[in-house]
């Protein structure tokens, strides 16, 4: 594939997330929030696959990012659910 077509469909991709993810109602964005968590994870995946591979530095480095940024949104991805999930439970009355 020439560089026109990943582009125009790394640029689809984007604005189908951006437009799938906002129009989630906050009762479904727990459920959601795992499906990212496991995409993320396919992610960092084929990325150290990627770092591993014989070939140029650049795709190292690129895999090395590639990590980073899967690994901060699987973190981030769990905090969110954890707080999300901490709305529903019962609060402990003092007293």
């Amino acid at each position: 594939m020439d560089f026109i077509s990943i582009l125009s469909i790394f640029v689809l991709a984007c604005f189908i997330g951006f437009y799938v993810v906002w129009s989630v109602t906050p009762a479904l964005h727990t459920p959601l929030m795992a499906v990212t968590n496991a995409i993320s994870s396919v992610i960092i995946v084929g990325a150290l696959i990627a770092s591993a591979a014989p070939g140029s530095a650049t795709s190292k480095y690129l895999g090395l990012i590639a990590v980073v940024f899967a690994s901060v949104n699987i973190f981030g991805g769990f905090a969110v659910t954890e707080r999300m999930l901490a709305m529903y439970k019962k609060k402990e009355r003092k007293g």
